[in-house]
C-alpha cells in the first residue's frame, strides 16, 4: 500500500521509503524478466557489498566489493551498470513525488501549519511583521525576477527519458489517492510495471549531438508542459493572499516572475548559433504561444455560451463583432448570433490564426489583449464582481507575461567578435588603421564620435569578411525581431568578457549601424537594446566598479540608459569565476562587485538588474532557487533579480507542474520578504557589518593563494585532473550543441567551466565546489575569539550561511575513499599520490572547520531531509564509481591501438548513472 497510515505521519519519510522500496522492487521483477535471476542476483550483491561498506569502519567489504566487479565482464557488466542508473532514476522520481505530498499535507492542514517557503506564510509574516499595505504596494511595482532557460550541456538525460519519469511520476502520483478501489490500485502498479519495462529497453544514450533547434525544442517543453500554466498561478495564489490578509485594497499583482532565455541566441563559442537560427527560434516560440492561445480561446468558446437572449452585453463588445466578422468566411462564423462571445471568440481564433501572415492577423499581442479585456469587461457587466471567471483571467495574464515572443531572448557573444567586426568597419572608412591595438582611452574616444554621428559606417555588407558580415547580420536581425515580434522578443545584448568600457561600446555602435540605436537631429538618442556586461573572472569582477563609471561618466551612454528608463543590467559569471580563483572567492569577489557596483551607480540615479549566471552545481553557484536570492546583498534586490536556469535543473524544477509551483513559490515568497526588510535600514545594519565584510576579505585572500597554488603553479595539476577524471570521455555524451572548450584549445584557460565541473563531480571529488576554503577559514579561525566571529556570521549573515551550506553540501556529496580509486588512472603515480594527498588533506581541513563554525557533530545535522537523501544515494554511487575507473582504464588502453566503441558506451552509462545518482553535472 502506498497510502499514508496517520500513524506514519510523524515520520516524515515513511511514503518516501516505502515509495523507493516499491520502485525498487519493479525494477527487480524488471531485472528478472529481462537478464534472468542471475542479473537480479548479481545487483543485490554489489549492492549490499557497497552499503556493507559505507556501514563497516574498516571497510573490511571494500577490497571483496572491488573483487566483484572487477571479475564482471560483458555483457553482465553493462547490465549491472545500467541497473544502478535506472535505480537512481526511480528514486529521484521518488524524491519529487515526496515534495509533493508534503506540500499537499501542509496544504490540508490549513492555516494551523503552513509550509516554509509558502506564499501564504510570507504574506502572514509581512502582515504580522506590520508592513503596511501601501508598502507592500510599493515594492510589487519594482519587484521583478526573471529566470533564464539556458542550453548549457548539463542535462545527460534524453528527453525521451525524461518523458517516461514524468509518466512514472504521474502514476505515482495517483497512487497517493486515498479512494482508490483494489482494481483501480492494481491497474496503477501493472502500469507502472509497463513504464519501468520501457524505462529499461529505452537507450539512454544519444547517438548524436544535439543541434541548437534540437535545444530550442527541448527548453520550449518545459513552457508547453508547465510554465505556461504555473506563471500565471503564482501571480493569482499571490494576490489571493494578499487580498485575504488586506481586505481593504483590491489588489491586482503586477507582472514581477517571468522566464527568458538563451537558447537560440547564446553565439559565444557556438559557431551553430548563426542569425538565421535566431530568427527560426522565435518564429518557433511564437508558434508555441499562438498554439497555447488557441487551446485556450478553444475552451473558453466552450464556456461562454451567455445569449443576448438572456443577458445585456457592451456595446463596445457588439461594434468589435461587427467591425471584424468579414475576416471569417461563413463556414467559419458562429452559427448561433445571439452568442455573443462565441461569435467574438471564432474571430479571435481566426486573427491569432493569420500571425505573422497577412494584415488581418494581429499585428502585435497587445490588440490581441485588447480584445480579451473587452471581453472581460462585458462579463463583469452582467457577472457578480465577486465570482470572476478564472479561465479569462489566467489567459489575459498569459498574454501580458508571454505576449507573441513567449520568452525574451537574450542575445550574447564574445567581446573580441565585436572588436574584430568594429576594427575592420573603421579601418574601411580610415577612422583608424588597427583599432585592436590602440590604447583603451582612445577606442572610447573614437567610438565615442561615432555615436555622436549620425551617419553610418558601413558600406556593403558584402564588402566585409565572412565573420563580420555575420556579425552584421546579428544586429540587422534584432532589428527585424523588434518589428516582427514585438520589442520584448530581445531585450538584452550580453557581452562575454568584458573587461572595458570600449566592449559594451563596440555593441552599440554595431546596433547604431543596425538601426537600433539611433542619433535624431536634434541630438536626442534613441535606443531599443540594453547592453550588459558579463564580468567572469576575478579580475574583471574587481575591476567591474571602475569599467562602468567609465560608462555612467559618458553624457551619450547616460542617454542611453536613459532610454532603458535608467536600468543597466549587469551579469556576474560564477562559473569562470569558481574555476579561476575557487568558489569561496570567487562568491566573495561576486558579491563585493555587486556592492560596489550598486553604491557606485546610486551616485548617478542608475538603477541596476544583477543578472546571476549561476549553474546547476555546487561548483558553478548552484544551490536551491530561494537560497541563490537570499544570499545576494540585500540592497541590491529592489530592481530586479534575473538567474539562470541550467541544463539539469529544468528538469529537476519545471518537468512536474507542482515542482515547478513549489519552486517558484519558493523563489517569489523569498524575494518578497527580502525586499520588504530592506526597507529598514536597522535590519540592513543586521544583515552586514564592516567588520564581516573585512573578515572574508582576508579569508578570501588566503583561499585564493591556497587554489592558485594547486590549480596554476603545480605544474602536474592539469595532468592529474585530465588523467584522474573521465574528461576526455565527456565529449562523446553528446549533451550539448557547443563545443567543450573554445577554440578548440587543450590549454586550462580555454577549458569551459561546465567540463571543468562535470569530471570533478564524477570523479567524487567535487574540487571546484569545496577546494581552499578551509585553509582561508582554518586560518583566519585560530586566532582567539575569531571562531566565534565566524560562528555569528554563520548564524546572522545569509551571504555566509548559503556558502557555508553549500561548502558542507559539497562535502557531504564528495567521497574521497571513492575518489582514490581515480587516482589509479593517472599513468605517474608519484603525481597521483602526491596531488590526491593535498586535496585529501583540505578535504578534511575544510570538513573541520566547517563543522565548528556550524556547531554540528556530522555535516548537514541541521538538514536532516537532504543529508538522508546523500546518505541513501552514496553507497549505491560506489559501484557505479568503480565500474567507471574499470571501463575507463581499459578503454584508454585500447584507444591506444584500436578504438572500442562496446567499452566507450560502458563509459558513457556510468557518466549517465553518477550524474542521476548524486543529482549535479555541470
Amino acid at each position: 500500500m502506498i497510502i499514508l497510515d496517520p500513524k506514519e505521519k510523524q515520520d516524515n519519510n515513511t511514503a518516501l521509503r516505502r515509495d523507493v522500496k516499491f520502485l525498487g522492487h519493479l525494477l527487480g521483477d524488471v531485472l528478472v524478466y529481462q537478464g534472468g535471476q542471475p542479473l537480479l542476483d548479481k545487483v543485490e550483491r554489489i549492492r549490499e557489498l557497497a552499503k556493507s561498506r559505507r556501514d563497516n569502519s574498516d571497510n573490511s567489504d571494500y577490497k571483496e566489493l572491488k573483487d566483484e566487479i572487477a571479475a564482471l565482464e560483458q555483457p553482465m557488466r553493462e547490465q549491472v551498470i545500467r541497473a544502478f542508473a535506472v535505480y537512481f532514476h526511480l528514486v529521484n522520481i521518488a524524491e519529487q513525488n515526496h515534495r509533493i505530498r508534503r506540500r499537499r499535507e501542509y496544504q490540508h492542514q490549513g492555516e494551523s501549519v503552513m509550509q516554509a517557503g509558502s506564499l501564504e506564510r510570507a504574506v502572514t509574516s509581512l502582515k504580522k511583521n506590520e508592513i503596511s499595505s501601501d508598502v507592500i504596494e510599493g515594492l510589487l511595482e519594482t519587484l521583478s525576477l526573471e529566470l533564464v532557460i539556458t542550453a548549457h550541456p548539463t542535462e545527460a538525460t534524453r528527453r525521451s527519458v525524461l518523458g517516461i519519469h514524468k509518466r512514472i511520476a504521474n502514476l505515482l502520483d495517483q497512487l497517493d489517492h486515498s479512494i482508490l478501489t483494489t482494481r483501480e490500485r492494481e491497474d496503477l502498479e501493472e502500469r507502472l510495471f509497463n513504464e519501468v519495462v520501457i524505462l529499461w529497453q529505452t537507450d539512454e544514450l544519444r547517438d548524436r549531438k544535439p543541434t541548437v533547434m534540437d535545444e530550442v525544442s527541448n527548453g520550449l517543453y518545459y513552457f508547453d508542459e508547465t510554465l505556461f500554466q504555473v506563471l500565471p498561478q503564482i501571480h493569482q495564489e499571490l494576490e489571493n493572499c494578499l487580498q485575504e490578509k488586506y481586505p481593504e485594497v483590491d489588489w491586482e499583482v503586477p507582472n514581477f516572475l517571468r522566464f527568458g532565455s538563451w537558447i537560440g541566441g547564446d553565439r559565444d563559442g557556438n559557431p551553430n548559433v548563426t542569425s538565421k537560427v535566431t530568427w527560426q527560434t522565435l518564429n518557433k516560440q511564437r508558434s508555441l504561444a499562438l498554439r497555447k492561445y488557441k487551446q485556450s480561446l478553444t475552451q473558453l468558446l466552450k464556456v461562454l455560451s451567455q445569449s443576448t437572449k438572456r443577458v445585456t452585453v457592451t456595446d463596445e463588445l457588439l461594434d468589435s463583432i461587427k467591425k471584424d466578422i468579414s475576416i471569417l468566411n461563413e463556414n467559419e462564423k458562429w452559427k448561433v448570433e445571439h452568442e455573443v462571445y462565441r461569435c467574438k471568440i471564432s474571430i479571435m481564433l481566426k486573427k491569432l490564426e493569420l500571425v505573422g501572415k497577412n494584415e488581418l492577423g494581429y499585428q502585435n499581442s497587445e490588440e490581441f489583449l485588447q480584445d480579451l479585456l473587452l471581453i472581460q469587461r462585458s462579463f463583469h457587466s452582467h457577472q457578480p464582481r465577486k465570482y470572476k471567471l478564472k479561465k479569462l483571467r489566467q489567459l489575459i495574464r498569459q498574454v501580458e507575461l508571454f505576449g507573441f515572443h513567449l520568452a525574451t531572448l537574450d542575445i550574447r557573444n564574445h567581446s573580441g567578435e565585436h572588436e574584430a567586426a568594429i576594427k575592420e568597419l573603421l579601418h574601411s572608412v580610415n577612422l583608424a588603421e588597427d583599432y585592436s591595438n590602440l590604447p583603451e582611452e582612445e577606442k572610447v574616444r573614437i567610438l565615442g564620435e561615432v555615436l555622436q554621428d549620425p551617419k553610418p559606417l558601413k558600406s556593403s555588407v558584402e564588402n566585409y569578411s565572412e565573420e563580420t558580415r555575420e556579425i552584421i547580420h546579428v544586429f540587422e536581425m534584432i532589428n527585424n525581431a523588434h518589428k516582427e515580434f514585438g520589442e520584448r522578443s530581445i531585450e538584452v545584448y550580453l557581452v562575454s568578457m568584458t573587461q572595458s568600457a570600449s566592449d559594451l561600446l563596440e555593441v552599440l555602435v554595431l546596433a547604431k549601424e543596425a538601426g537600433i540605436y539611433r542619433l535624431g537631429a536634434d541630438g536626442q538618442i534613441e535606443s531599443n537594446l540594453n547592453v550588459a556586461p558579463l564580468f567572469e573572472t576575478i579580475d574583471d569582477l574587481t575591476d567591474g566598479p571602475r569599467i562602468m563609471e567609465q560608462l555612467f561618466h559618458l553624457g551619450f551612454y547616460r542617454k542611453h540608459l536613459e532610454e532603458q528608463n535608467n536600468l543597466q543590467e549587469i551579469m556576474l559569471g560564477y562559473s569562470d569565476g569558481s574555476k579561476d580563483g575557487g568558489t569561496l572567492t570567487a562568491n566573495w569577489k561576486l558579491y563585493k562587485a555587486q556592492q560596489e557596483i550598486h553604491d557606485m551607480a546610486k551616485k548617478y540615479n542608475v538603477r541596476l538588474k544583477f543578472f546571476h549566471g549561476r549553474g546547476g552545481s555546487l561548483g558553478r553557484g548552484g544551490g536551491p532557487l530561494n537560497r541563490s536570492i537570499l544570499s545576494q546583498p540585500a540592497e541590491t534586490l529592489g530592481d530586479g533579480v534575473k538567474i539562470t536556469e541550467q541544463g539539469e535543473v529544468l528538469s529537476s524544477r519545471y518537468s512536474l507542474y507542482e515542482i515547478a509551483y513549489r519552486s517558484l513559490e519558493q523563489a517569489t515568497s523569498t524575494l518578497l520578504t527580502a525586499a520588504a526588510k530592506v526597507s529598514s535600514e536597522a535590519e540592513q545594519s543586521n544583515i552586514r557589518t564592516k567588520e564581516w565584510e573585512e573578515i572574508m576579505d582576508e579569508i578570501s585572500a588566503d583561499s585564493l593563494v591556497k587554489y592558485q597554488a594547486l590549480v596554476f603553479n603545480d605544474e602536474d595539476f592539469l595532468t592529474y585532473f585530465k588523467q584522474a577524471t573521465p574528461l576526455p570521455e565527456l565529449g562523446a555524451l553528446n549533451i550539448g550543441s557547443r563545443p567543450m572548450s573554445r577554440k578548440g584549445s587543450d590549454r586550462f584557460e580555454d577549458l569551459r567551466a561546465i567540463p571543468w565541473v562535470f569530471a570533478w563531480t564524477q570523479s567524487r571529488q567535487l574540487l571546484p565546489a569545496w577546494y581552499a576554503a578551509g585553509t582561508g577559514l582554518q586560518r583566519f579561525a585560530k586566532h582567539d575569539g575569531n571562531l566565534l566571529l565566524l560562528q555569528r556570521m554563520y548564524k546572522d549573515w545569509p551571504f555566509f550561511r548559503s556558502t557555508i551550506d553549500n561548502l558542507q553540501m559539497a562535502l557531504m556529496k564528495a567521497d574521497l575513499l571513492a575518489a582514490k580509486e581515480y587516482t589509479t588512472m593517472v599513468r605517474d603515480q608519484r603525481v597521483a599520490q602526491r596531488i590526491f594527498a593535498e586535496i585529501e588533506a583540505e578535504y578534511n581541513r575544510t570538513k573541520n572547520i566547517i563543522l565548528q563554525i556550524t556547531e554540528q557533530e556530522d555535516l548537514m545535522d541541521h538538514i536532516p531531509n537532504i543529508k538522508a537523501s546523500i546518505q541513501l544515494r552514496n553507497p549505491y554511487v560506489d559501484p557505479l564509481s568503480f565500474f567507471q575507473v574499470k571501463v575507463i582504464s581499459k578503454l584508454r588502453e585500447a584507444n591506444e591501438t584500436l578504438p572500442n566503441d562496446g567499452l566507450l558506451r560502458e563509459a558513457l552509462l556510468t557518466i549517465n548513472g553518477i550524474a542521476a545518482g548524486i543529482r549535479n553535472t555541470g
